[in-house]
């Protein structure tokens, strides 16, 4: 199912701006606008997950 191979795509890519997340934290001088930025990408794709999962069901 198309949407369901959306979902994975948006998980997976979600799943890689909480890794960006964590190495940025993990930097002696970390960039609180990069980290701010790499949040609020990660919940927006977390949105459209849950909004695609809503129409799968």
């Amino acid at each position: 199912m198309a949407l369901d191979a959306r979902i994975r795509e948006l998980g997976s890519r979600h799943q890689s701006l909480e890794q960006a997340i964590q190495d940025e934290m993990r930097r002696p001088h970390a960039d609180d606008l990069r980290l701010k930025e790499l949040k609020r990408q990660k919940l927006r794709l977390k949105e459209q997950i849950e909004s695609l999962r809503q129409q799968v069901h």
